[in-house]
């Protein structure tokens, strides 16, 4: 029989019950006659508290919270693949289908489809040896994705039947495992408590490039495969778009999207264009390799939460099987006030900003669980977690931000300025950093026949020496400044232009291959290297700085193709002509003189 208490107190989402000394912490609960879903967050004596992840107007006193004896899980397995959820992984489009457009409370833990079936081909056999983590049978779920079943991390032994390929579903036992404590059933799916990280064999460097297309990322601020990212703003700066852009052209397996307490009309946006998008890599519907997980800012606070592990578990199950994961969690600032509304409702001590004293902790765990990993099964895989921050008015001092800076390795600086005036990705040059440019070294010169990590510390200076330039600039105006450092500023005016500055919206421009951005780059340099050098011999800045020849160079991005690159060698001798002409005639004029 299974225990039960009584509610005592209702304070929002918060919820006091008593006996319930017997439960468990982290145990998942449901809470009062509509037997809404809840978690044990903390017991003090005879008392316990309960966390509700559903709305609670309606609730009263002396209903009963009824225990499951079970941890807050989500079901992996076939089925999750082009499919939405809200933070417990309740599939919105069947709700939807079956309830109307709102959620009704006390609809339980549906999760995934329990009734399709899905075409499974094993492949291990009687009298094979399993451990936990390993692969038995595969699955076509979509036409990019093969789904790899796996044997539960907590099941191990010799395999005693399997069922023949033909068609299950994700509950029905194909496989069975004789263990030390007994025969285990296995099915293609099974459940996993979102807190606990997913065990691997062992952790790895991140030495491969996430490829986004996109240029400020790829070349001057790269996200390795594993990585953790942080990309904080203000409103309007573009957090979002950004992460739609790294989603939509990166160059990982699945996607995992996590919505978590934005505005309705941003999950919108996600939900209408996404399955109108074509993935570059396989030219099949993107939402083949996508999961979305909508929380929006008019869903019940606590699911924020619980969101972020939802999301955070279904990525290291795909890592699992061998896949490389990008998880966009939007926004972890929302996540955070979550956990400020409920601490706040627990009574307990604020730290900074109101804030609880565990947010540090709390927010370590989450980025810790990102990284490459060679899986139970063998194989390489990765997580990286892309979490977006919005820090109230653009303050970065604020401890959402502070923290999340402290645990990431590549930070995404958002600038107002830049963003207001329509420069976007408005990552800013001079804020942002990135802790993977040299573990990426070996991958860029694989790629690459060109060394693209030293221009890129050359641009980061120039662009640097520029910002210090624009300060006597405002005092004094550009004119006073030598020729050499003018030309800098037309320099580092191009490299924003002509290279940092990216349309989302032109179909060449959106997604950009990493050889291009180098050559891009190098013609970029070739201008600045042969500019300087007839700058030597005395040549007016006026006639160095082409206006024809620069606006060229700004537009390559537009007119060159991301297919054929032998325009670049026409521009970058076009380039060399014209430097060589104003070589010659000032080395002519030196002669007449002499």
């Amino acid at each position: 029989m299974s225990e039960r208490a009584k509610i005592v107190k209702i304070n929002g989402p918060v919820v006091v019950g008593e006996p319930m000394s017997t439960f468990a912490m982290r145990e998942m609960v449901q809470v009062g006659n509509k037997k809404l879903i809840g978690e044990v967050i903390a017991i003090q004596g005879d008392k316990g508290i309960v966390q509700v992840y559903e709305e609670t107007e309606g609730l009263k006193r002396d209903e009963e919270i009824y225990a499951t004896h079970a941890p807050l899980s989500v079901r992996l397995g076939p089925g999750m693949l082009s499919n939405m959820f809200d933070g417990i992984e309740r599939p919105l489009n069947r709700i939807e289908a079956e309830h109307g457009a709102f959620i009704p409370e006390g609809i339980g833990l549906s999760n995934l489809d329990l009734e399709k079936k899905w075409h499974l081909k094993p492949i291990i056999k009687v009298g094979d040896v399993v451990t936990g983590g390993e692969i038995f049978g595969e699955v076509e779920e979509t036409q990019i994705i093969t789904h790899k079943v796996l044997i539960p991390p907590n099941v191990s032994g010799k395999v005693t039947w399997v069922a023949k390929e033909g068609d299950y579903n994700i509950v029905e036992a194909v496989v069975k495992v004789e263990s030390e404590s007994g025969i285990k059933e296995v099915a293609m799916s099974h459940e996993w408590p979102v807190r606990v990280p997913r065990p691997v064999r062992e952790f790895k460097d991140a030495n491969t490039l996430l490829v986004t297309g996109q240029r400020v990322l790829d070349v001057f601020f790269p996200i390795a495969k594993g990585g953790t990212v942080a990309i904080p703003g203000s409103f309007g700066t573009g957090k979002t778009m950004t992460q739609h852009q790294i989603a939509k052209y990166c160059d990982a397996d699945i996607i995992v999207y996590i919505g978590c307490g934005e505005r309705g009309n941003e999950m919108t946006e996600v939900l209408e264009d996404f399955p109108k998008l074509i993935d570059p890599y396989s030219e099949k519907p993107l939402m083949d390799r996508t999961i979305l997980i909508a929380n929006t800012s008019n869903m019940p606070v606590a699911a924020r939460e619980a969101s972020i592990y939802t999301g955070i578990t279904m990525a290291e199950y795909f890592r699992d099987q061998g896949y490389n994961v990008a998880m966009m969690a939007d926004s972890t600032s929302r996540w955070a006030e979550a956990l400020r509304e409920i601490s706040g409702r627990l009574e307990e001590m604020p730290a900074e900003e109101g804030y609880p004293a565990y947010l540090p902790s709390r927010i370590a765990g989450f980025y810790e669980r990102s990284g490459s990993a060679v899986t139970l099964s063998g194989k390489d895989g990765s997580v990286t977690t892309i979490g977006a921050v919005s820090p109230a008015g653009g303050d970065f001092s604020e401890p959402v931000t502070e923290n999340t800076r402290r645990f990431v390795n590549t930070f995404l600086a958002l600038d107002k300025d830049l963003a207001y005036s329509r420069h976007y990705p408005a990552i800013h040059w001079l804020d942002s950093y990135s802790g993977y440019v040299s573990s990426l070294s070996n991958y860029y010169d694989n790629r690459l026949e060109g060394n693209l990590p030293e221009l890129r510390s050359k641009f980061l200076g120039i662009l640097h020496e520029e910002s210090k330039l624009q300060e006597i600039v405002m005092l004094v105006g550009e004119d006073v400044l030598p020729d050499k450092e003018r030309f800098l500023l037309e320099i580092a005016r191009i490299t924003k232009v002509g290279f940092l500055q990216q349309n989302a919206f032109h179909k060449i421009d959106t997604f950009v291959p990493l050889e291009k951005q180098f050559e891009m780059l190098n013609t970029i340099d070739i201008l600045y290297r042969e500019g300087m050098s007839v700058l030597d011999l005395g040549v007016s800045i006026s006639e160095v700085k082409n206006s024809s020849l620069i606006s060229e160079i700004i537009n390559m991005k537009y007119d060159i193709t991301n297919e054929d690159y032998t325009p670049f060698t026409i521009l970058n001798n076009k380039i060399r002509e014209f430097y060589r002409g104003l070589r010659m005639q000032y080395s002519d004029t030196d002669e007449i003189e002499e």
